[in-house]
């Protein structure tokens, strides 16, 4: 069964669809997910869409939504600040642990791309979070810019990007708009993989957000709760070297799987070995029985 919600941050209302498995007892109180969409994506299509719908067959309540500025949530178009998604999630975490649908204390997050830097951060910061799995993710925004913008000519034109927008700012308080793939290059045949309706051209003001944003720093103080990694082995949009970063960052138990034949978007793909690598992993730290307490 899926409910559209709403819930309230920093003064701004998100939407959001709460989805709920049946055959659920009246008072039975079940373990929920977070899914945290991409880069300037939304609640309604692509990766999220395909999470929320996989996890609520095997069980689990889920809440997908609209982070601040996307989808139908409020706030300034495109403005996706990382540290403000961060405390969108930690509200939405809030309203979801007052559903009578789900346990409190068995709140995950699980996130694509920017929503899986974002889901690892949040995790590190929040000790209510109580597993965290990331998807093609990234834990250092100025190493993962030198990667997707890696020949010298990239990178001269990326550095010349930030430079204008610096100096506009500087001279007349305004920010440029940067187009999306300018920011973060997705290959051709990918782009089809982006949720209709998403975001196509941004503030400045994110570029410098993500530049700065580093989940390596609070990945650590995610453990003793528990953390999977998956990344494409070779990923044409998040350098695969980023998850193994956030795994060297990590403590214990942290699981990451390398995975072949997949890209960026993989959860979204229907791969057998995914599927079944997420499965196994929830069954043995996340089961649908908290058991005694």
């Amino acid at each position: 069964m899926e409910e559209r919600v709403s819930f309230s941050s920093d003064g701004l209302k998100l939407s959001g669809v709460l989805q709920t498995p049946g055959g659920r007892g009246p008072r039975e109180r079940q373990p929920a997910w977070l899914v945290l969409h991409g880069f300037g994506s939304n609640k309604d299509g692509g990766v999220s869409l395909v999470v929320a719908r996989m996890l609520a067959d095997l069980g689990y309540v889920t809440l997908r939504f609209d982070f601040r500025g996307c989808g139908e949530s409020e706030g300034p178009r495109g403005r996706v600040i990382c540290l403000e998604q961060v405390e969108d999630t930690k509200n939405a975490l809030s309203f979801l642990a007052t559903r009578p649908e789900v346990d409190p204390q068995r709140i995950a997050l699980i996130g694509n791309s920017f929503g899986a830097a974002v889901a690892v951060y949040t995790a590190g910061v929040d000790p209510r979070v109580a597993a965290c799995i990331s998807t093609g993710g990234w834990g250092d925004g100025e190493k993962k810019f030198r990667k997707q913008h890696e020949s010298p000519e990239a990178w001269k034109t990326f550095t010349a990007m930030v430079e204008k927008g610096r100096r506009q700012r500087e001279r007349t308080g305004q920010s440029i708009m940067v187009p999306r793939y300018d920011i973060v290059p997705i290959p051709p045949a990918l782009r089809s993989n982006l949720s209709p309706g998403s975001i196509m051209e941004f503030p400045f003001e994110v570029v410098e957000s993500m530049y700065a944003f580093k989940a390596n720093e609070v990945v650590g103080k995610i453990a003793p709760r528990p953390l999977l990694l998956l990344h494409p082995s070779h990923d044409s949009v998040t350098p695969t070297e980023q998850s193994i970063d956030l795994f060297r960052h990590a403590g214990q138990p942290t699981e990451l799987h390398l995975v072949a034949n997949v890209d960026h978007f993989m959860l979204g793909e229907g791969n057998p070995l995914v599927i079944d690598l997420v499965r196994h992993w929830l069954e043995k730290y996340v089961p649908l029985s908290a058991g005694p307490r």
